[in-house]
């Protein structure tokens, strides 16, 4: 039985008859696949992880969602069978699921762009912290407390967010959870400093508009929660070769991203 996603924080939702994900009860997550070159890139993508006997597959798979190919499904806007990519749910084993999309680089078009489509990209990386930071928070949701559930901002908000505010997010990531920053192997930023190490070294891959999920369970062990953090990279339409040339523009803002977290304020209090 298919269904929307509950905690879906960023992309295109299955709401109001539009087209968008669907997740079943086995922990699987179905992407709808574009119509166009970013569909068959994409796929392109996850097939090149999938049977690959490079680094990639030995280092960092791990970061990845696992992939199960595609499937014609109906689609959620009501208009037949659609080819989805057939995904991990990556938040299915987490009973209150904490999540930050961070879209990573200082440009996110990629050189191949039309005039137009780099004007938009532009304009929002511009408008937003993608060219301050060299990342910028898509989409999020921090459980609070059973009174006060989800903080959740809109994606009007969270366009808005300047860097303050994006400090105060990572306030609230931080004073949620004090396992999010922990130095063993389960932690956030142990994470993230071992995809940063591959990305200082691999050349297979360019990654243009593409995000980092950290994610994290609002619920205390105790209580059922799960106590592993986790980061997954998301969003392969435009992944182009790398042509045996450092990705600097991702490998830029993930340092960024790993900096801003480790200049983070107030790291052991319990209020942002």
């Amino acid at each position: 039985m298919l269904k929307f996603p509950d905690h879906q924080v960023a992309g295109h939702q299955a709401l109001r008859g539009q087209l968008g994900p669907q997740i079943d009860e086995s922990g699987r997550f179905y992407k709808p696949l574009q119509q166009d070159e970013r569909g068959s890139r994409e796929a392109a993508f996850y097939n090149a992880l999938l049977h690959s006997n490079t680094k990639v597959k030995k280092q960092i798979l791990r970061f990845f969602p696992a992939y199960y190919g595609t499937q014609n499904i109906e689609a959620s806007d009501g208009s037949g069978l659609h080819p989805h990519l057939v995904l991990q749910d990556v938040v299915s084993d987490y009973v209150k699921p904490c999540i930050i999309d961070i879209k990573i680089g200082s440009r996110t078009w990629y050189p191949q762009a039309s005039e137009d489509y780099v004007a938009k990209c532009l304009r929002k990386d511009r408008g937003t912290t993608t060219v301050s930071l060299g990342f910028r928070i898509s989409g999020l949701q921090i459980y609070q407390a059973e009174n006060s559930g989800y903080w959740k901002p809109d994606r009007n908000q969270i366009h808005k967010f300047t860097v303050d505010d994006v400090r105060s997010v990572f306030r609230k990531l931080i004073s949620s959870n004090q396992s999010v920053c922990n130095s063993d192997y389960g932690g956030i930023f142990p994470q993230l400093l071992e995809l940063k190490s591959w990305f200082e070294d691999q050349t297979d891959f360019h990654f243009y508009s593409c995000s980092i999920l950290l994610i994290y369970d609002g619920e205390s062990e105790n209580k059922g929660g799960n106590p592993h953090s986790m980061i997954k990279l998301i969003d392969f339409a435009h992944v182009f070769s790398g042509n045996d040339v450092i990705d600097h523009n991702f490998l830029g803002g993930l340092c960024s991203l790993i900096k801003f977290i480790s200049d983070t304020p107030a790291i052991h209090s319990t209020k942002p």
